[in-house]
């Protein structure tokens, strides 16, 4: 929210509306919580000051009675303690603490223009209103006083109300004498040295006698600002004046650089307009290329023939006029004639002392000692940014009734950001704001040259739309460099300057490329160039006008691919986390690549999306990736091509988790492609994990390394590593598992040779889970640490927040309930920001177990069902996932007295655990069964059960706290031998013999 006490005493909201405080008690409250925001205020010192020496009977509970209706009213806290009461606000949303913050600065024109009147004008009864307004009263004072940013109405308004105070007087004065009003001038000293000396018997002091001296002398002739006025505020850049100000103390030469539209020419003017001295605009754009730029400077400062003097040039003319002055002059527009400028400004620097230039140009001028400040677009973070500010501003402007609010704030975001922060272009759209809604504005920004051409018809022709902005620029470019800015637009994201040569095929891109940076048609930061959007909207235009189109469009994807095979072993192996980084940079132009080459060319298609499928992987961008592929198999249709069938089956794959088996209606199986067409081996390691992530692990009651289809498994170190990996995982889901600890070491060992920390991690974790199995929890840990600082590497990924997910599970056996819900909250984070559907599906199971555990069946029952909805089908790990989703179900409904659902929901999680041969999770749901057979009487029944879930899982030792309590209850039923009878006949039953008790 935002607050102001300099005037009436109001609170806003953050679309700009304001709240209705209410009566003159509750604002002064409100006033005197806001004097020491985020401070802690005593009871007793608001009992003074909102009723002095004169409280009511129970002031606690009046007062106390006041924060609770200002707590209904705001949207920020106002905490108790005992302490007192405290507004939690920020000072920058305070408008007297902003005023003192700016002020101490050095900031003194932002800091006046926050006063809107008398400080605390409503409230001034209160009883600490008084002092408070006069102390920020006197800051004022001072402000004006040591600063010469007030105008003379202001100064002529506070002379009026304090004709005493002789230096806010003198400084009246001089302004008056500045501005060439020097009978007012001497009018005001008059008055003021007949009052002193009437009303104190004084003389003026040596200060205001100074000023007099200087008008009657005249020896401060006026400074004359010849600057366009401006017809609207000026929003978001305050900073950026101050900064170009006190360039201009360090420098004779600044030049502000931007492209087109940027606000280079109002930042200008809004700095010269606080330059003391005498100040010249000079517009540049009226000129041809070539035109007469001393002429033009001639002109601008009134300097005319007279026709008795010598002919002289221009320049002499110019040198003639400054040589002794101090003036600041704005060379505006100069990129057209960046040359003549550039000759102009080094000849009257050289030659003027006292001159200073402060040039707008879309390209430097190149002269020795100037400084370069480049004008960036307005940020576009949120709701409060300068860009929507500045929209808002121009929207109401041509529509009193647009408000910023829940509805329209976020589609003006939308804009800003698409229009790349640009002032004007922003200024463009908000004007459309009088015919359309915000969000069609919103949403026919694909088509943004149409959508805003209609501008000012007070603006220059440049500036009348957004095409003419761009069309300014182009049209200084030469012919080489409009051939490669075109192309240039073809990548999606920026490029390096290696690779705009390579796909654009420009001869000199490496000194083509830098200068259109220097002519603000291409952005630099490293070594990556990018252009702004609306630029590139313009330039791919010119593109398909070229007819380049396709065959640029082609070299792009063929480039796209080479990277990728270049990049493919080296994400295997040590330079793994660099190669991500310098793909990770490409990733936008991945992306178009592939949708370009899915209509044109749908082998290349193939091939990319095979080549990439591993980058989107390990970044953990697996559904981004597996939805990309599923679009290339669509496009291909169901038959392989010719000579990709590896390719071919690493997309039908991939594309498979997004919940179906077959991305393409009537498509051979994956499972019947790779018998029919793929003789192997694989040449794409990735396509080993791809077939255990989407079919689970082969001969799950016999597993051994021949077991895996030799077609599958390539001779390179890194798949006979993922081999281990998932010889180890066959055997811990047939519960074998000292055996699946050996084949998961051996695979870390073969990561580790390889430097590999995608594997390291996903073994780490893989024996973090065979260590808890064991009651080592110590080893547990340190294996899931180790597992999550090698993921994290990697940023944020679906594969971290499986393993938060994994840790909170943990927690919750613990009884730590906060420590798991913190995990379970920053995994689904992270699942959300990677659209990973499946992962979420996990996240909200772990948060319905945690419900669980805590006693809110209610929420348990909510985030299982969340968990179902979002679930997908098809997979092995999915399907893992969904199974013990039906047992959280079942338990939850056994929890709440329902068997007959928790029956239901536990058949449901069988079928699944059974079809997919994952003897972890049927062991799961035979643990659940035996809590409903307990329940139902069955004690016997429970014991058989929580045996076979024991040999099942190969591991005797029992972490899960429904576990242990189920075997607890079942022991002191039948007793301790009866039990482990049962138990041990149970464990004795094979796999085939528990799916039969679990049907039974």
């Amino acid at each position: 929210m935002r607050f102001g006490v300099l005037g009436p005493v109001v609170a806003r909201r953050a679309d700009g509306t304001e709240v209705p405080v209410g009566g003159p008690r509750l604002r002064a409250l409100l006033a005197v919580l806001l004097v020491d925001a985020g401070r802690v205020v005593g009871l007793d010192r608001l009992v003074d000051a909102l009723y002095g020496d004169r409280p009511p009977a129970g002031v606690a509970n009046a007062v106390q009675s006041q924060v609770s209706r200002l707590r209904s009213l705001l949207d920020v806290e106002v905490e108790r303690s005992a302490a007192g009461y405290r507004l939690v606000v920020d000072r920058s949303e305070v408008d007297a603490l902003r005023f003192e913050d700016l002020v101490a600065r050095g900031l003194p024109g932002e800091a006046l223009a926050l006063w809107r009147g008398p400080a605390l004008r409503d409230v001034g009864d209160a009883p600490f209103a008084q002092a408070q307004a006069a102390r920020w009263e006197e800051l004022r004072l001072r402000a004006v006083e040591d600063h010469d940013v007030a105008p003379v109405a202001l100064l002529a308004e506070l002379v009026a109300r304090f004709p005493l105070r002789e230096r806010l007087v003198a400084r009246l004065v001089r302004v008056l004498h500045r501005e060439g009003r020097r009978a007012e001038a001497l009018a005001v000293f008059e008055r003021t040295r007949s009052v002193l000396v009437e009303e104190l018997g004084s003389d003026p002091s040596p200060e205001l006698a100074a000023a007099h001296l200087e008008v009657l002398r005249g020896e401060r002739s006026p400074a004359r600002h010849v600057l366009p006025a401006q017809l609207t505020s000026f929003v978001g850049r305050a900073e950026e004046v101050r900064l170009v100000g006190r360039a201009l103390l360090g420098s004779r030469l600044v030049t502000l650089l931007g492209p087109g539209g940027a606000g280079k020419t109002r930042l200008a003017v809004e700095v010269a307009a606080s330059d003391p001295g005498d100040v010249f605009f000079v517009d540049l754009a009226p000129l041809g290329a070539g035109g007469d730029v001393p002429q033009a400077v001639l002109t601008a400062l009134g300097l005319r023939e007279d026709g008795l003097r010598a002919v002289s040039s221009p320049v002499q003319r110019l040198v003639a006029a400054l040589a002794e002055r101090s003036v600041l002059v704005v060379l505006d527009n100069c990129e057209h004639v960046v040359a003549d400028a550039a000759v102009l400004a080094g000849a009257l620097l050289t030659a003027c002392p006292g001159l200073r230039v402060l040039a707008t140009s879309r390209e430097a001028l190149g002269v020795t000692g100037e400084t370069v400040r480049p004008v960036p677009p307005l940020p576009v973070d949120d709701v409060g940014s300068a860009a929507v500010r500045l929209f808002v501003d121009r929207a109401v402007a041509v529509n009193p009734s647009f408000v910023l609010d829940g509805v329209s704030g976020p589609a003006v975001v939308e804009i800003c950001r698409a229009l790349d922060g640009m002032p004007l272009a922003i200024e463009l759209a908000a004007a459309r704001v009088r015919s359309l809604p915000v969000a069609e504005v919103a949403a026919r920004l694909g088509d943004r040259f149409r959508l805003l051409s209609r501008g000012s018809r007070a603006a220059a022709p440049r500036h009348r739309t957004l095409h003419a902005v761009v069309e300014w620029s182009w049209d200084l470019l030469d012919a080489d460099e409009r051939v490669l800015a075109r192309r240039l637009t073809v990548f999606s994201d920026g490029t390096t300057l290696e690779s705009a040569a390579a796909v654009c095929g420009v001869p000199g891109t490496d000194e083509l490329l830098p200068s259109l940076v220097d002519k603000s048609l291409v952005e630099v930061s490293g070594r990556r160039y990018r252009m702004l959007d609306t630029i590139r909207a313009f330039c791919a235009e010119r593109l398909v006008e070229a007819g380049e189109l396709e065959r640029v469009r082609r070299a792009h994807a063929r480039w796209a691919l080479g990277v990728a095979v270049e990049a493919s072993p080296h994400l295997l192996r040590a330079g793994q986390l660099e190669w991500l980084a310098r793909l990770s940079a490409d990733h936008e132009n991945f992306k178009a690549a592939i949708r370009w080459a899915v209509g044109v060319e749908r082998g290349l298609a193939l091939r990319l999306m095979a080549e990439l499928g591993w980058y989107f992987w390990v970044r953990g961008l697996r559904t981004e990736g597996s939805l990309l592929a599923e679009e290339v198999v669509r496009a291909v249709g169901p038959v392989a091509p010719a000579g990709l069938a590896e390719e071919y089956l690493v997309c039908a794959l991939y594309a498979s988790s997004t919940g179906a088996r077959e991305a393409v209606p009537g498509a051979p199986s994956p499972k019947q492609q790779l018998h029919d067409v793929f003789a192997g081996p694989a040449t794409r390691p990735f396509l080993t994990m791809l077939w255990g992530m989407a079919y689970g692990v082969p001969d799950v009651e016999t597993p051994t390394l021949d077991g895996l289809r030799g077609s599958l498994i390539g001779p390179d170190d890194w798949s006979q590593a993922l081999a281990r990996l998932g010889l180890g995982m066959q055997f811990q889901y047939a519960g074998r598992l000292a055996e699946a600890r050996v084949s998961h070491l051996e695979a870390l060992g073969r990561f580790r040779v390889l430097g590999e920390r995608w594997g390291m991690s996903v073994v780490s974790a893989q024996l973090a889970e065979l260590a808890r199995a064991d009651g080592d929890l110590g080893a547990a840990v340190r294996y899931l640490d180790e597992a999550l600082v090698l993921s994290e590497a990697f940023g944020v990924t679906e594969h971290t927040a499986g393993m938060l997910t994994q840790r909170a599970e943990w927690a919750r056996h613990r009884g730590e309930f906060d420590s798991a819900w913190a995990d379970l909250e920053r995994a689904a984070a992270s699942a959300r920001s990677q659209g990973a559907v499946g992962t979420l599906a996990e996240v909200r199971l772990g948060m319905a177990e945690v419900c669980r555990s805590r006693g809110d069946l209610a929420g348990a029952r909510h985030w299982c069902e969340q968990a179902l909805r979002v679930c997908p089908s098809g997979w092995f790990g999915p399907a893992e996932v969904r199974a013990s989703i039906h047992v959280a179900v079942g338990r939850t409904a056994l929890a709440e007295g329902d068997p007959v659902a928790a029956r239901e929901a536990l058949g449901l999680a069988l079928e699944s655990a059974a079809e997919w041969g994952n003897q972890m999770v049927v062991a799961r749901v035979a643990d659940a069964r035996a809590a409903l057979a307990l329940a139902s009487g069955d004690a016997r029944g429970a014991a058989l059960l929580l045996g076979a879930a024991h040999g099942l899982r190969g591991t005797v030792a029992v972490v899960d706290p429904d576990v242990l309590g189920t075997e607890r209850a079942a022991r002191a039923v039948l007793g301790d031998a009866v039990f482990r009878a049962r138990a041990a006949e149970g464990a004795g039953l094979g796999r085939d013999g528990v799916l039969s008790a679990l049907r039974a």
